[in-house]
């Protein structure tokens, strides 16, 4: 604790713009006006209330009287009824359009500002939130898509979830206080498909001697995997040591420099090891050195769509394009799922899954609501990942989403592949909402010019992150390609995996084994040999 306090104690005290904004008033005092402040007019919204405070509740002004709504779906697990409510919803109030998000959560954009309290209302009748899914606060906890399903599933950590989001959730003391965003994670399968190392604070799945439970990771961040923190956790500890990671965070966070106040910057300053020491400290479990990571299998889903769970049930994906949805489709998926009594799974990856009994598989894959996705099931489809773009988000340099379907659609013109995983991951600026630090082939929009001298747009194409039993960032290996030229790029990328893979070898094993020793000049130049 010494070393957190001397490290508070010289850095400095100014402070930044949103917490000046903070002094002004408190969330829950806008919340409660929130009927009130929609019936007054768009036009008497003030700049603080929009730039800060009801992002705190997941309401995002994009102007023009239009919002975005960020919708809590803790683990990714979406009930039937909540489903449809999210449908129609859609239908009524945002032009029948979904965003599913990186968090296995749900956006509703183009909701007017007028229609912001009934929608809120609704999202509350069916045990739905959009509490506290932006700015300075806890995001929603991510974890497997095949929590408590599949049999590697060791530790079930749903209800491990719903604990930890008792400490924060809807809960004033903890609304838009923290230095900067938290995002959490916790994994207790063996198979990573939720980012597990890309959060401010892991739980990832480990032994301790013959005790199962999770190694502690913390300060993962854009460009940044977290780092062990040395400790190791039980099940039931889990709570306690969240609540002192968070404690010390809110305490000695730093509160100047936004881009430099995740909780990775004061671990940096004050070293994991005082760290460690600190939580050990300030939490009321008796903690143990770190464990056994029990990461083993990577990620992949079967050609057919169909991953087999415990007993007698199954997983099917619905790969949705970039995450591009709509509430129409939401109630037909509902409506399917509730037909065979089956349920909804969110993906970081931006689809969904129908778990449902082996017997019912056949019937849902004759669905209509199937058939319509069933054409992007193919290896350039099923691991994709675009972040917004330019479209709704003013930090984005290109389009993002329409560029990352145009990819997948030329390159399974040109390049077809069979029993392949390929992960394309999109960002439309260097924030890295699509996470393409940790991509197979990863973009980064930017502006790009071509032998002439003229300005396009872009991207950097980066190659070799790691997301399975370790965590490593990809690294760039072209600059600034024009949109234009990249596909042809990329076509040359994957032709050399097609040709030189060992069979069903994943892009991320084939570039462990055959990339990975090349420095960036040798690997272009094997890359322009095709």
């Amino acid at each position: 604790m010494q070393r957190l306090h001397e490290v508070y104690t010289a850095h400095s005290k100014k402070v930044n713009k949103i917490e000046q904004i903070k002094e002004l008033n408190t969330p829950m005092s806008v919340y409660a006006n929130l009927k009130i402040l929609c019936e007054n007019g768009y036009e008497n919204l003030k700049d603080e209330e929009s730039k800060y405070f009801l992002k705190c509740f997941g309401l995002f002004d994009k102007g023009e009287g239009e919002f975005m709504i960020r919708v809590r779906i803790p683990a990714g697990q979406l009930s039937i009824e909540q489903a449809l409510s999210i449908g129609r919803i859609s239908k009524e109030f945002g032009n029948d359009y979904i965003d599913i998000t990186t968090r296995q959560q749900i956006e509703l954009r183009f909701i007017k500002f007028e229609n912001l309290y009934e929608v809120i209302t609704s999202l509350d009748l069916a045990g739905l939130t959009s509490f506290q899914t932006g700015i300075d606060n806890f995001r929603n906890i991510v974890t497997s898509s095949y929590d408590g399903l599949s049999e590697d599933s060791l530790i079930e950590c749903m209800p491990i979830i719903e604990e930890l989001q008792e400490i924060f959730l809807k809960k004033e003391e903890w609304i838009g206080v923290l230095p900067r965003k938290f995002n959490a994670a916790i994994l207790g399968t063996q198979t990573n498909d939720c980012n597990i190392f890309g959060h401010d604070c892991c739980f990832i799945l480990a032994k301790k001697g013959e005790t199962l439970g999770f190694n502690l990771y913390l300060g993962g961040r854009v460009g940044m995997q977290a780092e062990d923190s040395g400790l190791f956790v039980k099940p039931e500890d889990v709570k306690e040591v969240f609540l002192s990671v968070i404690s010390l965070f809110k305490e000695f966070g730093f509160r100047d420099n936004r881009n430099k106040n995740r909780l990775h910057f004061l671990i940096e300053a004050v070293g994991m090891d005082a760290f460690r020491e600190a939580i050990i400290q300030t939490c009321k479990a008796k903690l143990q050195s770190s464990g056994e990571l029990l990461l083993a299998h990577e990620h992949k889903i079967p050609s057919d769509g169909i991953a087999k769970l415990k007993g007698d049930k199954s997983a099917l994906i619905f790969n949705i394009p970039s995450g591009i949805f709509c509430g129409s489709d939401l109630l037909e998926a509902a409506k399917t799922a509730l037909a065979y009594n089956a349920e909804l799974r969110l993906s970081i990856e931006q689809s969904f899954y129908i778990v449902a009994h082996d017997a019912d598989m056949a019937k849902i894959k004759q669905s209509g609501i199937y058939q319509k996705y069933a054409k992007f099931q193919n290896p350039y489809f099923v691991h994709q990942i675009a972040c917004a773009g330019t479209a709704t988000c003013a930090f984005g340099v290109i389009f993002s989403k329409p560029d990352a379907i145009e990819m997948a659609e030329f390159l399974q013109q040109e390049v077809p592949l069979e029993d392949a995983k390929v992960r394309m991951y999109w960002s439309a600026c260097p924030k890295g909402c699509g996470i393409h630090g940790i991509a197979d082939i990863g973009f980064e929009g930017c502006k790009a010019k071509d032998v002439n001298g003229e300005t396009y747009l872009g991207v950097h194409i980066l190659l070799g992150g790691k997301a399975s039993k370790e965590a490593q960032e990809a690294r760039v290996i072209y600059k600034a390609v024009p949109l234009s030229e990249a596909r042809y790029t990329v076509k040359k990328i994957m032709l050399m995996y097609k040709y030189e893979r060992e069979v069903g070898e994943s892009f991320e094993c084939f570039e462990s084994r055959v990339l990975s020793n090349l420095d960036n000049e040798a690997l272009v130049e094997k890359i322009e040999m095709y």
